[in-house]
C-alpha cells in the first residue's frame, strides 16, 4: 500500500469538494446558486444566473480542482491504479462535496480537469464533439453527455492502460447519473437551452 497514494487521494478527495460556484456566487452577488436556476453549482447555472465573468470562473476553477492533483499524482506516483484512484475520488467529492451535505456538481469541468493531464488528445477530440452538439442543438447537457460516452471509446482505441479506461468508463457513468434529471428533461423536450431563459 502506498503511503504517498493515499495522501494524494486524500488531498483529490478535499480538492475536489471546495464548491466553486458557491464559494463565486457568495462572494460577488447575494443569490444561491442552489436555490435558483437549475440548483445546480456548476458553471452552466452559474452563468445563467450570474453571467458571463462568473460561469467562466467557475468553469476554470472547477477544472483547476481536476487538474492539480491528477497531476501530482502522476509527478508523484508510479502506479496507474493509484493515479485512477485519486482521479475517481477527486471527481466523486466533486459530486458529492462534504460542504453541501454531499450535494454537488455534475462533474463535466472536474472530469475535463482530470483527463487534461491524463489523455489530452483524447479531451481534445471529445471537445470538438462538445462543442458541434451545442452548436447543433444549444443544449449544454448533451453534448456533456455525448463527449462523456465518447472518452471510453478513444482512450480504449488509442491503447490506453485499463486503470484509465476503467476510470473513463466510471466517470461516464457517474456524469450520466448526475444528469438524470437533465436526461429526463431531454425526453420531455422542456431542457433548457444554452442562452435562452
Amino acid at each position: 500500500m502506498s503511503g504517498a497514494g493515499i495522501m494524494l487521494v486524500a488531498g483529490g478527495y478535499l480538492a475536489g469538494s471546495i464548491p466553486t460556484g458557491v464559494i463565486l456566487s457568495r462572494l460577488f452577488s447575494s443569490k444561491d446558486i442552489r436555490a435558483e436556476g437549475s440548483g445546480n453549482i456548476g458553471a452552466t447555472n452559474v452563468y445563467r444566473l450570474l453571467g458571463v465573468r462568473l460561469g467562466i470562473l467557475t468553469l476554470v476553477g472547477d477544472v483547476i480542482k481536476g487538474v492539480i492533483p491528477v497531476m501530482a499524482a502522476r509527478t508523484l506516483l508510479a502506479d496507474e491504479v493509484w493515479i485512477a484512484s485519486v482521479s475517481f475520488f477527486t471527481l466523486c467529492c466533486h459530486l458529492f462535496t462534504v460542504f453541501l451535505k454531499f450535494r454537488g456538481g455534475k462533474g463535466v469541468a472536474t472530469a475535463l480537469g482530470i483527463f487534461l493531464v491524463i489523455a489530452p488528445p483524447a479531451v481534445a477530440c471529445a471537445a470538438v464533439l462538445f462543442v458541434l452538439v451545442v452548436m447543433r442543438w444549444k443544449y449544454v447537457s448533451l453534448g456533456s453527455l455525448a463527449a462523456s460516452v465518447l472518452m471510453p471509446v478513444l482512450l480504449g482505441a488509442a491503447g490506453y492502460s485499463p486503470p484509465f479506461v476503467g476510470l473513463s468508463l466510471a466517470v461516464a457513468c457517474l456524469i450520466f447519473y448526475r444528469h438524470k434529471d437533465n436526461i429526463k428533461r431531454l425526453r420531455q423536450g422542456c431542457e433548457k437551452k444554452i442562452g435562452v431563459g
